[in-house]
This record gives structure tokens, C-alpha cells and sequence, in this order.
């Protein structure tokens, strides 16, 4: 300590103090990551922070958020969005004053003709709702009485990337927080020991839309915020566990005096990413214990894994990350982001849109039930949903089993479960191609500004100086919809 005060007198950056020392920069962060304990000198020191979440605006009706987000574009039509009357337009050309209503991607400008398609696969209404749902989704249709869906979804984007983005960040570049970074900025922990925000990216098969790490970035909100990926295997946090023949009681040394150092770094600048930074290097220390019992997936009984699929027992699956979402739910962790890429279906629509299903949809629905039976679900709000939806005409050349459809962000499906939402409602309306929204649109703006809204939170005043202006989720834009709303 003596020798990192004569340095900084002299002025010597502690940058440069902690590589000259005999135990490297390297191994003192990564010591920091691993230590059992924290000293009682580093207790002695005050425990200022304050980037600390914040109280709700007034009481919530959810406590956490399970987000099933299915990269790609899911088509409306072939899931939630019945069209009998696309059955008499099948194969003739879209009427040229419907599609100028909306823009259409690159991908298509080229086609000489855009023939009408329907969707091979067969509605049923179920519930007392009525909902109608495509024969892909039977496990899902058999809680339909606990959703709402929202079949009016618009976006502001046409291709993925920008699309992902603005859902997940309210902007369609790259750089702003993401909705679980923002909760976990405005909310804090209510579980010490795990991330408030965890990321699980399921297995897809080969050539699905890559997703950005961007999509769960804190943005320019304190590092700790950002979304915390947790991996299939024996490492689902890389660098978490201790290297070989490294010593306990070395490693609870380095951290007390590093601890030290960052706290006299602090009280001379007064800068909060060093706060920022022993909050993180704390909470890798906790997931040590943590994060394995959270993510012990032997320990659940047959009878869960019969609700879920078979796949819940193979990691890095849909089913498997459903199943770890509720244990993460069961511990408090408020923001939990599942995402599934392979909904991208250009071409071969029919047979690829059918795998998604099969590898989706019990396991979706064994969630709602599995909360439900917990308890969990009354303030737990489960999100299924893309970044926009598919177009009414099909992509390339239509055949009598093969057709594929381009991005559509003027209409789409999502839909919600769980605290503070309407339960078995259909809300909003399409044209009858599916093509634009007539009734109740829900911008995504809206949709985030009510997800906030459920959380106890007023979207106006979530707010974050950064450059100069105060940023929030919505931007300036978003309306609560009360309608679909307890």
C-alpha cells in the first residue's frame, strides 16, 4: 500500500503500478474474480454506490421477466394470425395498393410477380378465449387460456440486425442498454448472489441469423448492468472457476488489497466505473457458489422433464434453457433473456418453420405451466415474440408444398403471460392478408413502455444523462397499452 502511495505522489498511474508488481495486472483481476472472502480491512473501508437500483415509481405486478425472444421473424401467418381469405387470393398477385402500403426488403425488389400465399398447416380455436392456433403449436394451444396475444405488433425496422436492436434497445443502431440492462440500472438485485440480467442462447441448426452481443449490452449505462451469458458445458461462465493449483488463501490476499486500491483509486477521482468494477469482481466471486446450483439441471425429477421434452436434459437446447429459466426465476434473477435464432424462412418456409415448432413448443408451454404450479407465474411476465413478422406474398417461387416469405415489419405477433396481464385475450387486428394492422396497433415502443410500466416503473422517467441528454428506453415515444393490462 505504502508503494502505491509513493507512486501515485509521484505521479504514477495505477495502471502502471499494478504491472510492474510482482503480481501482474492479469493475475490480480482474475485473483479478484476467484477470492472466497473479502478482509476486514476492505469492511472497514465505506461502501459507497451510487449507481444502486432504485425503488419502483409506484407498485409493480411483476418481479422478474422470462423474455423467449425467437431471432429471425417468426411468420404470423403460419402461428397466431389466422387468414382464411389468403385460401381464395393463393397464387394470384398482391393488389399493387396494398403492397405500396408497405416497404419491402432488397430481397424482393427483384421478383416479377408476388403471388398471395396461404399457410399449408391448419387453424383451430381453442379456450374459452377462442384464439385461433396453428396445428405447429398444440402444446401452446392448450394454454391459450393464459396468454395474451397481441396480434398487432409494427416495427420501425425491415432487415435484422436494426430490428433486434430496436425491440431489445429501443434504437435500431448499435451502443444504447438493453431492457434488461435498463432494469437492472433502475431496479437493483433482489438476489445478491446472482447477475440481475442473464442471457441463454439456445442451439440452432446451421445458417440461422447470428445474433449480436449488442443485443444485451448495458450500453452507456455502469458496466455491471450489462446481460450475463450463461454457456452450455462445464463452463457456463468463462474464467468463473479456479485455475489448477492456484492457492485460497493467495487469492484472498490479492483481493483485499486490491479492493484497497481501487477504494483510494475511487476517493481520489471519483470515478464510478471503479465502483462499477469491484461490484462485478464481488459478484464473480458469488457465482462461484451460485451459478452451479442455479444451473444443476440432474436435480430436477422425470416429471418435469416429461412437461418440458425430452430435450431439457441436453444443454444448450430451447427446452433445456426453458427449464434453467424457471430455477433462475425461483432465485430472483429480474430480467432472464432466452433466444432461439432459426426463424429466418426465405425459401423452404414449410418444413423449416415445423422444426422451429418441434424444438419450441413444448417446452414454452412447460414453462407456463411449470410457473403456474410454482406459483411463479402470478408475478413472473413471460414474453414469446420476434423482431417483426413475414410477408402475405411469397419469396421466390410458390409451389404446391414450398414457398417462402420476406420480412415484414408492418405487422406481427407476440404474446404475454403471467403478472398484471389479461389472460386468455386476443388483442388487436390485421387486414385480412395479414399485411397491415386495422385495430389497436402496438408500436414497439409501446410494447417496451408497458413492460416497464408492469415492472413499476414509469418509462418517461427511467432516464440516464449520457453526452450531454437524457436517454431512456422509449426514447421519446411509447404509450402504455391499459388495455391488455389487470
Amino acid at each position: 500500500m505504502d508503494e502505491f502511495l509513493k507512486h501515485k505522489k509521484y505521479g504514477t498511474s495505477r495502471r502502471d503500478f499494478l504491472k510492474k508488481s510482482s503480481l501482474g495486472f492479469g493475475s490480480i483481476a482474475l485473483s479478484s474474480l476467484l477470492s472466497p472472502t473479502f478482509s476486514s480491512a476492505q469492511n472497514s473501508i465505506p461502501q459507497i454506490n451510487p449507481m444502486s437500483g432504485r425503488v419502483p415509481h409506484f407498485l409493480p405486478k411483476a418481479k422478474r421477466v422470462i423474455y423467449l425472444f425467437q431471432s429471425g421473424g417468426p411468420s404470423q401467418i403460419e402461428t397466431y394470425d389466422y387468414k382464411p381469405a389468403l385460401s381464395k387470393w393463393h397464387g394470384k398477385e398482391i393488389p399493387a395498393s396494398l403492397k405500396q402500403t408497405q416497404r419491402n426488403s432488397g430481397m424482393v425488389e427483384g421478383q416479377s410477380s408476388y403471388p398471395l400465399v396461404k399457410s399449408i398447416y391448419d387453424f383451430k380455436q381453442y379456450g374459452q378465449s377462442g384464439a385461433w392456433v396453428s396445428e405447429l403449436f398444440p402444446y401452446t394451444a392448450g394454454i391459450v387460456d393464459e396468454l395474451c396475444i397481441i396480434k398487432s405488433m409494427y416495427t420501425d425496422a425491415i432487415n435484422h440486425e436494426p430490428a433486434v436492436m430496436f425491440v431489445q434497445t429501443g434504437s435500431q443502431l448499435t451502443g444504447r442498454p438493453s431492457i434488461g440492462s435498463w432494469l437492472s440500472y433502475g431496479l437493483g438485485s433482489d438476489n445478491k448472489d446472482l447477475p440481475d440480467f442473464i442471457v441463454l442462447v439456445s442451439k440452432s441448426h446451421s445458417g440461422a441469423q447470428p445474433l449480436n452481443s449488442a443485443s444485451w449490452s448495458n450500453g452507456f449505462l455502469p458496466s455491471h448492468h450489462q446481460g450475463v451469458q450463461l454457456r452450455s458445458g462445464k463452463e457456463p461462465v468463462l474464467y468463473l472457476n479456479n485455475p489448477h493449483g492456484v492457492d485460497h488463501g493467495d487469492r484472498k490476499r490479492a483481493i483485499d488489497y486490491i479492493n484497497e486500491l481501487n477504494h483510494l483509486q475511487y476517493d481520489s477521482c471519483q470515478d464510478s466505473k471503479i465502483l462499477s468494477q469491484i461490484k462485478q469482481y464481488e459478484m464473480a466471486y458469488r457465482m462461484q457458489q451460485s451459478v452451479p446450483d442455479a444451473l444443476n439441471l440432474k436435480e430436477e425429477p422425470q416429471h418435469i422433464y416429461d412437461l418440458y421434452g425430452e430435450d431439457a436434459k441436453i444443454p444448450g437446447t430451447y427446452a433445456a434453457n426453458c427449464l434453467q429459466a424457471r430455477r433462475l426465476a425461483e432465485r430472483d434473477v429480474k430480467f432472464i433473456q432466452l433466444y432461439h435464432t432459426g426463424w429466418d424462412q426465405h425459401g423452404n418456409l414449410p418444413s423449416q418453420i415445423k422444426k422451429q415448432a418441434q424444438a419450441t413448443d413444448q417446452a414454452t408451454a412447460g414453462l407456463i405451466k411449470d410457473l403456474k404450479q410454482r406459483g411463479l407465474l402470478e408475478d413472473t411476465l413471460v414474453i414469446w415474440g420476434g423482431e417483426f413478422g413475414r410477408t402475405s406474398f411469397s419469396q421466390g417461387r410458390l409451389t404446391a408444398k414450398n414457398y417462402g416469405r420476406d420480412h415484414h415489419p408492418g405487422c406481427f405477433t407476440m404474446w404475454m403471460a403471467g403478472a398484471g396481464v389479461k389472460k386468455g385475450i386476443v388483442y388487436g387486428k390485421t387486414d385480412d392478408f395479414s399485411y397491415n394492422v386495422v385495430e389497436n396497433p402496438v408500436h414497439v415502443h409501446d410494447f417496451q413502455a408497458t413492460l416497464l410500466h408492469l415492472m413499476g416503473i414509469k418509462h418517461e422517467k427511467l432516464t440516464f444523462k449520457h453526452q450531454g441528454r437524457r436517454y431512456r428506453l422509449t426514447d421519446v415515444h411509447g404509450h402504455v397499452v391499459d388495455d391488455i393490462l389487470l
